[in-house]
C-alpha cells in the first residue's frame, strides 16, 4: 500500500528555502564557499551555516569540503540540478510578476466629481507626472454618484467625490474641506441683502446641480429642516452651466466656493450669506472596499494629502 502524498502546505518544511538554493548554486559555479558566500553578500561562516541547514534538512551531505575547497557530492550535484530549475522558475515568476506591476504603473484611471475634477485635479496631477512621468492618466469626470458607479464596476482605479458620506461599497479618506455658498448676479435683490433667513433660501426657485451631485446632496440635507429645497428654476449637470445662468440674472444659485474665486473677484456674482444653515462639506478619495490603491493610485492619494496638509 502506498504511503499518502503529504499536504502541499508542509513543503515549507520541507524543501529549503530559495536564498539556500541560490547559495548552493553559487558554490557549485565556484567551487568555493568562501567565492559563493561573497556572490550572494553574505559572510562565510553565515553560508556554511546555511549549507550545513540544508543538509540536516535534506539528510543528505551536499559538499565535500577541504583545504582545496568545497566539491559537490554526488548527492548534492543532484539537488544542485533540481535547485537550478526551481530557481530558474522563481526568476520566470518574478519577471511575470514585474510585468505586471509595469502595466499597472502604466496608466492611471481617476474618476471625480465635478468640482474636483475641475479646480484641484488639474494642479494634482501635474504634480504626479513630475513623479510618475511615465504613467499615462484618464480622467472620468461625473457626478459623486457616477464615481461610485465607475469604481464599483472596475472602470476607475482612484475616485474624489463631494457628497455627504462615503458611497456604499466603497472605502474613503477625507483629503480636504469645502463650503458651498449662495450666489447671485449683481442685479438681483439679493445682491443688497446682508444676510438670508434658511426659510428664504428652501422658499426661492434656486438654479441647482442635478440630483446624484454632491452639491445637491449636500443643500438638500442642510434645508430638510426647513422643508428641503423648493422646486429648482433650473437644473443643471455642470458647475460651468450653473455659474452662467446666475451671472444672466436668471436667479440664485448655490456652489461650492473652490468653483467662484474668478467670478467673485470680478464681481460678476456676489455673495449671499445665509444665517444657521451648514453648508460646509468634506472631500473624500475613494476607492472599492477592501482594496486600498496601490501604484499610480496609491501615490496619488498620497500626494493630495500633501497638497491639501491633510
Amino acid at each position: 500500500m502506498s504511503s499518502p502524498v503529504p499536504p502541499r502546505s508542509s513543503l515549507t518544511h520541507r524543501v529549503p528555502d530559495l536564498g539556500a538554493m541560490v547559495l548552493l548554486l553559487a558554490v557549485a559555479r565556484h567551487g568555493s564557499l568562501g567565492r559563493a558566500a561573497k556572490e550572494v553578500g553574505i559572510s562565510q561562516p553565515a553560508a556554511s551555516g546555511r549549507i550545513r541547514s540544508m543538509e540536516r534538512q535534506l539528510g543528505v551531505a551536499l559538499l565535500d569540503r577541504s583545504p582545496r575547497g568545497s566539491r559537490l557530492t554526488d548527492a548534492g550535484a543532484l539537488v544542485t540540478d533540481w535547485a537550478r530549475r526551481v530557481v530558474e522558475a522563481a526568476e520566470a515568476f518574478d519577471a511575470g510578476a514585474q510585468a505586471l506591476r509595469d502595466r499597472r504603473d502604466s496608466r492611471l484611471r481617476v474618476a471625480a466629481s465635478m468640482t474636483i475634477a475641475e479646480y484641484l485635479l488639474p494642479g494634482w496631477l501635474i504634480a504626479l507626472r513630475a513623479e510618475r512621468p511615465g504613467t499615462a492618466v484618464s480622467l472620468l469626470a461625473g457626478n459623486s454618484a457616477a464615481v461610485a458607479l465607475r469604481l464599483l464596476a472596475g472602470e476607475a482605479d482612484l475616485g474624489f467625490v463631494e457628497g455627504l458620506s462615503i458611497p456604499e461599497g466603497l472605502d474613503g479618506t477625507v483629503i480636504a474641506h469645502d463650503r458651498l455658498v449662495v450666489v447671485v448676479a449683481p442685479s438681483h435683490p439679493w445682491a443688497r441683502r446682508e444676510r438670508l433667513t434658511p426659510g428664504e433660501l428652501a422658499e426661492a426657485p434656486l438654479i441647482l446641480r442635478e440630483h446624484g451631485s454632491g452639491t445637491r446632496q449636500v443643500l438638500d440635507a442642510a434645508l430638510a429642516v426647513h422643508g428641503g429645497p423648493a422646486r429648482p428654476l433650473l437644473e443643471l449637470s455642470s458647475t460651468t452651466a450653473v455659474k452662467g445662468a446666475a451671472e444672466s440674472g436668471a436667479g440664485p444659485c448655490v456652489l461650492s466656493e473652490l468653483a467662484l474665486g474668478e467670478e467673485l473677484s470680478a464681481r460678476r456674482l456676489v455673495k449671499v450669506p445665509v444665517a444657521g444653515v451648514r453648508l460646509r462639506r468634506q472631500l473624500r478619495a475613494v476607492w472599492p472596499a477592501g482594496h486600498r490603491p496601490t501604484g499610480p493610485a496609491r501615490d496619488l492619494l498620497s500626494l493630495t494629502a500633501r497638497e491639501t496638509g491633510s
